[in-house]
């Protein structure tokens, strides 16, 4: 064995590896893990090799986000786009609605803006921000307020003239803009083909280069992520991010999912990019969002001044974005050609048109290793996870929406029995399914170790557990956040475990998380972080 560069040391080791479950010590040469073990490790140490000595604090892999959106992401870093999302910046109506005021009145004449995050669930008392109230706050300029799920949002009629949107304009595919009584755009906009639509013509004078990219990347290397998904990425942002790849500024490797179109057309070829970047599948929707009761249920909402104030009628059932023919032809479309397909899906009965499409596609065109994806599953049952498992399917989990909406989920939209039981991750793991965890950023920010906690705990901020039962181990969480995340992004044999060959992609965190107190989980730091073994965040 050649002398290391690096050699991690002196605190505790999680490997992720069944096959070197227990370790002391790390080796790393050039981008790669070259020994883990103990003693062994250390004496291959030479006068060039540099010993990092961890204090005490432990090393692991680095954290894998299955399902994210950095180039949506990035946006928050323009000065066109205002965050008002209640778990970061306006944990209450007064705040956001203080904070759209201030900044219109204050920003520079003409200049657009999209205030980013509003969820009047969390920031209870919000007023639904009407075109005709957006018209009378900006006359002079393009006004949006998008709804923190990204589902929704209003434009006021700066906006809707830029996007070029009017009575003749037909809806979408996938999405729908909502009408007058005579057949005009209200500024209501629904679904992302829609969302898109209005956002889009402001966005793109915005995202003209890879520095608020970059800022991005840094961000998720402090949050100890070192690979991720794009789950709705464009055409549009290839030559970005190749700028930021090519220009060095990236921190993360990023594996991206094109939106799917309903013409079935991708620009992409299926052998693309290297082991930093790479487009390995097609994303599309089945449903909406919980919070704007748009998804495809067999059990209504529950009828409370929460869902009035959504604005949903007695007993609401959501429905699917698409017919089940519409799915037949996107998913056909893409996957016989290589594709690996991610579908959103929240509500049961939008599950079970999902599993019967991909059940028939499978059927028609087998392969060995498809890794199909279910992306949030927030009320998908644990029969549901056993068929989806007979498949072969895996599912990436929001178990974030416990923690933030978790009482939300209980008392205001499903009660107990549905509420309670979102996003069954012990039911989907018996099931024999690998899964992994993500925020769904800019949704809830990066933040693995609150996922870690979610999971384990199952409490949500005031302290109520949700379904005890559906509790997983610490061992079964970290996979979900590393190597089984990894798995679904087609990226396990390359990273996701401390385990010689694989890249030296590590995280350094304050405590050994199989040790720390389940209530005390999502406090856990990062104090480094390393790609390919440079180190692109120190605490």
């Amino acid at each position: 064995m050649s002398t290391p560069d690096l050699i991690f040391t002196g605190g505790p080791v999680i490997t992720v590896d069944p096959d070197r479950p227990v370790a002391s010590a790390v080796a790393v040469t050039g981008d790669r893990i070259t020994a883990v073990g103990g003693e062994e490790v250390l004496a291959t140490r030479g006068s060039g090799t540099e010993v990092v000595d961890l204090r005490g604090h432990c090393l692991m892999p680095g954290f894998v986000e299955a399902h994210t959106h950095p180039t949506q992401d990035q946006m928050l870093y323009s000065d066109t786009v205002i965050d008002i999302r209640p778990v970061t910046t306006c944990p209450t109506a007064d705040e956001a609605h203080a904070t759209i005021t201030r900044t219109v009145a204050n920003a520079p004449a003409g200049r657009p803006l999209i205030f980013y995050g509003v969820d009047v669930l969390l920031q209870t008392g919000f007023p639904e921000p009407t075109r005709e109230w957006l018209d009378e706050l900006g006359p002079d300029r393009p006004i949006i307020v998008w709804q923190n799920s990204g589902h929704l949002a209003w434009a006021n009629s700066a906006a809707l003239t830029l996007a070029g949107l009017d009575a003749d304009t037909p809806d979408p595919v996938g999405g729908s803009f909502e009408r007058d009584p005579h057949g005009r755009p209200t500024g209501k906009v629904y679904e992302a083909p829609a969302v898109l639509a209005v956002v889009a013509p402001i966005l793109a004078g915005e995202l003209t280069g890879p520095q608020l990219l970059a800022r991005q990347h840094a961000d998720l290397a402090a949050r100890g992520v070192t690979l991720c998904s794009d789950m709705a990425f464009s055409d549009q942002m290839r030559p970005l991010t190749a700028e930021l790849y090519r220009q060095g500024l990236a921190k993360v490797r990023m594996r991206v999912y094109e939106m799917s179109s309903v013409d079935g057309v991708t620009y992409c070829p299926l052998s693309n990019g290297d082991d930093m970047f790479r487009q390995v599948g097609i994303k599309l929707w089945v449903d909406g969002s919980p919070w704007i009761g748009n998804i495809d249920i067999s059990f209504p909402y529950l009828n409370t001044p929460a869902t009035a104030a959504l604005g949903l009628g007695h007993d609401h059932r959501g429905h699917s974005n698409y017919t089940e023919e519409q799915l037949f032809s996107i998913v056909r479309a893409y996957y016989p050609l290589g594709w690996q397909m991610a579908c959103h899906v929240h509500g049961d009965n939008g599950v079970d048109m999902i599993l019967d499409v991909y059940d028939e596609v499978l059927g028609q065109y087998p392969r060995s290793d498809h890794r199909m994806r279910l992306e949030h599953c927030g009320a998908m049952t644990s029969a549901q996870f056993e068929r989806a498992a007979r498949l072969g399917i895996t599912c990436s989990l929001f178990v974030d929406h416990l923690y933030y909406w978790g009482d939300v989920l209980v008392d205001d939209l499903f009660g107990p029995e549905h509420g309670a039981h979102w996003v069954r991750a012990r039911s989907a793991l018996d099931a024999g399914m690998r899964i992994s965890f993500h925020n769904d950023s800019p949704v809830t920010e990066e933040e693995p170790m609150r996922n870690i906690a979610a999971a384990v705990t199952r409490t949500s901020r005031s302290g109520r557990v949700l379904a005890p039962e559906e509790r997983i181990s610490i061992d079964q969480a970290l996979r979900a956040q590393t190597i089984d995340a990894a798995y679904q992004l087609f990226a396990d044999d390359i990273t996701g475990s401390l385990t010689p060959g694989k890249y030296a992609d590590l995280v350094v965190l304050e405590h050994d998380p199989r040790v720390v107190p389940a209530e005390d989980l999502a406090d856990v730091a990062v104090l480094g972080t390393y790609l390919n073994g440079v180190r692109t965040f120190s605490g």
